[in-house]
């Protein structure tokens, strides 16, 4: 592969239609368009983000096209999320990937979209350095919630994941409770820098190994709430940022002790976070401080890879294309995409 090659990726896991343009490491371009309609209903309506991504997806490929000052002949493969995700949104970018790279006589190119999360990291700009293999990376978004091993590339094992709510959706049905819109997680990251993270207590699940819990912490917080309520109507106005904050650190300090432990018990110093929840404050800020305290040489994403992005979908459609590792046009998305199921193939 040579370093002028230019590769589309084209990302629609969820709620979010986006495409890129990557040459070498480099990002050309990375567009986005957001479904703001899913706030009306507290989370993602399968359907209707499904026919938001057929209205969105050609505009967004048109503009990630011009921003990166290319012609759609440049294109010399297409990257697309296979899955995990919602199928009906899957299926959009799926069907306008095989569409395009069939017109255009290009490589398809199928991509993990938790795998992307992870080898974000080696876009150009998305670290100072890259990680040294082997890395842990905790990869935490709305939808998952895991540690990986990350060997190589293209070989990673999950030694820990969650059992039932990933952090992400802990955040928001947490911040539905308190009234907050969706998606509540940024929010309540904004509202606990105003707040005393020590107000309040809620329990912490104790899982064996490295898998994690987070239904009992939403509980707690219910239970909670509904018992404050009942003595002060007003509760929850008058505390919120105290709120927030008490539940950000929960939240936080279940992800690292998890890590921590993997950290020391698999004797890795290189430790890296993925996926939209790294965007959080509290979970950057505790990263960094465990770098001084043991030695960690820790990882952290720009904002714009963290979130779902076409940006990560074409940096793994990239090293793919250098391994001529391509998918023909029988492929057909799934909701469900081992992490690991690339290395079983290679095995």
């Amino acid at each position: 592969m040579s370093e002028s090659t230019i590769i589309l990726g084209i990302e629609s896991s969820c709620d979010d239609t986006s495409a890129a343009i990557i040459q070498g490491n480099k990002i050309l371009s990375n567009i986005a368009a957001n479904q703001q309609i899913h706030n009306d209903y507290g989370g993602v309506v399968p359907e209707l983000a499904s026919r938001a991504h057929q209205q969105n997806i050609i505009p967004v490929v048109q503009k990630s096209l011009v921003e990166a000052n290319i012609q759609q002949n440049d294109i010399a493969a297409i990257g697309f999320t296979r899955g995990p995700g919602l199928l009906g949104s899957l299926l959009v970018g799926t069907s306008f990937a095989k569409s395009l790279a069939m017109s255009l006589e290009v490589p398809l190119i199928e991509v993990n979209h938790l795998q992307a999360h992870i080898l974000a990291h080696f876009i150009e700009d998305a670290n100072p350095v890259p990680p040294k293999f082997p890395f842990l990376c905790l990869t935490v978004s709305g939808g998952h919630t895991m540690i990986v091993l990350v060997k190589d590339y293209f070989n990673m094992k999950i030694i820990g994941k969650t059992t039932d709510d990933a952090a992400g959706e802990a955040f928001d049905k947490i911040g539905k409770i308190f009234g907050l819109d969706y998606p509540a997680g940024p929010i309540v990251d904004r509202l606990a820098k105003e707040g005393d993270p020590n107000s309040f207590k809620f329990n912490k699940p104790r899982l064996e190994n490295y898998d994690y819990s987070f239904s009992g912490v939403k509980t707690s917080v219910l239970y909670f709430i509904q018992k404050e309520i009942r003595k002060n109507p007003d509760f929850i106005n008058k505390n919120l940022n105290n709120l927030c904050a008490s539940v950000q650190k929960t939240i936080i300090e279940v992800l690292m002790e998890k890590l921590e432990k993997a950290a020391e018990d698999y004797g890795i110093k290189e430790v890296a976070i993925a996926g939209g929840v790294s965007a959080n404050s509290g979970l950057r800020k505790a990263m960094e401080e465990n770098a001084a305290k043991l030695g960690w040489n820790i990882y952290i994403p720009k904002f714009e890879y963290t979130t779902d992005n076409a940006a990560m979908i074409a940096m793994v459609a990239k090293l793919k294309y250098e391994r001529g590792e391509f998918s023909d046009l029988s492929v057909s998305a799934t909701a469900r995409y081992d992490l690991e199921e690339d290395f079983y193939k290679r095995s």
